[in-house]
């Protein structure tokens, strides 16, 4: 068992590093995998200030003091990718291309990706003009000017950022003008800021150049005209894909955007296999947010490694009464304790009372999770 882990969190960005900071202080045995950046795509934030106790950092740094963190009480950060998975039963496999990693629970904190539109031009020029990371390539387009596709926060804060390098920021906003979808002091800040301008009731119909982006040809909605506009980088800022694809053919279950479905503790579908930060649909996707499912995520994963020990230990490949009860019934326990004196002669090695509303995953595991009354078993 040396090389099965108690949790392994796939995804080391604010959700991850956090549940790998609270499985590793809870003294379980935690692996970290990450195919990428440590921090995620927060760590492509140049600026974050409403993270509480921490007035302003950088999402790069505040990767960095997370990692040390969960390494700091005996997490391990791997670097890996995984391909595939095998989540059924007790033990949890995941593969990479070259390695298998075992484990009795599973955080998956896999984040997003940028959403690709398609637009002509928009694959053939990535990397030559197209762009999806202001803090990764603002500074190629130093005094140069540039198209900023979006008009969310993402879109806006980092269309703000760009103009610290680039001569001049132009935003094509979908909307009717003054009529942005992000946060109203962004909003402010950017109408205030004279590198940048707003193309309204407008989409962006294709990007062109030569060997790099040198024009974008944009449509106005109302009017239909279309307009070429000289620049020489294009940033689109248009919403974020959940990155599950590895999980499609599993019984993971998915909803139709791709993100992992789970309860308000957040288990998925799957029993011991748990979900935390963007990679699930919430209300409001941010750094805190993403530490605080990191958290729930990696405390439920220990409940869950409580329980299936009593199960190992105590259940399995054993002869046991196993009686199940609601701790709100409070007729339950006194059913269950005379039926455990009549199993005396029985041969009955334990007898072991499960509350459903305390211990869910033993319960779930019987599938006895939704049982109105007191009921026996007896494990052979």
């Amino acid at each position: 068992m040396e090389n099965i882990y108690d949790l392994i969190i796939v995804g080391a960005g604010p959700a991850g590093l956090a549940a790998g900071i609270y499985g590793a202080r809870a003294k379980m045995k935690t692996l970290i995998l990450e195919k990428g950046t440590i921090g995620g795509m927060a760590s492509k934030t140049t600026e974050i200030v409403n993270y509480p106790g921490i007035p302003k950092t950088s999402g790069e740094r505040l990767g960095e003091v997370m990692s040390k963190h969960a390494e700091n009480l005996g997490a391990t950060i791997v670097r890996d990718s995984v391909r595939s998975v095998e989540l059924e039963g007790e033990i949890k496999t995941l593969k990479s291309r070259r390695k298998e990693y075992k484990a009795r629970s599973i955080i998956f904190a896999t984040g997003t990706k940028p959403r690709i539109l398609g637009i002509p031009g928009e694959v053939d020029f990535k990397g030559r003009g197209v762009a999806y990371c202001a803090t990764c390539d603002a500074e190629f387009f130093s005094n140069q000017e540039v198209i900023v596709v979006g008009s969310g926060d993402q879109a806006i804060e980092e269309g703000m950022f760009i103009s610290k390098y680039a001569s001049k920021v132009k935003v094509v906003v979908i909307h009717e003008e003054g009529i942005l979808d992000c946060n109203r002091l962004s909003a402010e800040e950017a109408f205030k800021n004279p590198k940048m301008e707003f193309i309204w009731n407008s989409t962006l119909d294709e990007i062109m150049g030569d060997e790099s982006v040198e024009k974008v040809r944009i449509k106005n909605l109302k009017t239909g005209d279309i307009t070429e506009v000289p620049c020489k980088g294009v940033f689109f800022f248009v919403g974020m894909i959940p990155n599950t694809e590895f999980l499609e053919d599993t019984n993971v279950k998915l909803d139709k955007r791709g993100h992992i479905e789970c309860d308000s503790l957040l288990n998925s579908s799957i029993s011991g296999v748990f979900v935390a930060g963007d990679v699930r649909e919430k209300y409001l996707k941010q750094v805190i947010t993403a530490a605080a499912d990191g958290a729930i995520a990696a405390v439920a994963a220990e409940k869950y490694l409580e329980e299936m020990n009593v199960y190992i230990n105590r259940i399995k490949d054993k002869k046991v009464a196993i009686g199940f009860w609601n701790s709100l019934d409070n007729d339950g326990l006194k059913y269950l304790s005379e039926k455990e004196k009549e199993l005396k002669d029985e041969n009955i090695s334990d007898f072991i009372y499960i509350d459903i509303r305390k211990n869910r995953y033993l319960a779930k595991f019987f599938n006895k999770e939704n049982i109105d009354n007191p009921e026996l078993i007896i494990n052979r």
